[in-house]
């Protein structure tokens, strides 16, 4: 089977690296590790509480990329 050749005019698509922090936005970060990003701090809360809610072994934090600072989430109990 051939492959596709890319064009050079073809846009580079975008694939978001691990190893770099997010440049906007807000990220759920586990364990150390960048995982969903979400445009509002809420929606990454949420989305981290769910996460905590399930396994509440894991360290959640939300990355915000404006100001590059990680929040601790912390569990409800």
């Amino acid at each position: 089977m051939k492959k596709s050749v890319r064009s050079i005019d073809d846009p580079e698509p975008k694939v978001p690296r691990a190893d770099r922090p997010p440049s906007e936005g807000f990220v759920v970060v586990v364990d150390g590790h960048f995982k969903s990003e979400f445009e509002t701090a809420e929606a990454a809360r949420s989305a981290g509480r769910k996460l905590k809610s399930t396994y509440r072994m894991l360290k959640i934090e939300i990355y915000d990329a404006a100001t590059r600072v990680r929040t601790l989430l912390v569990s409800e109990t």
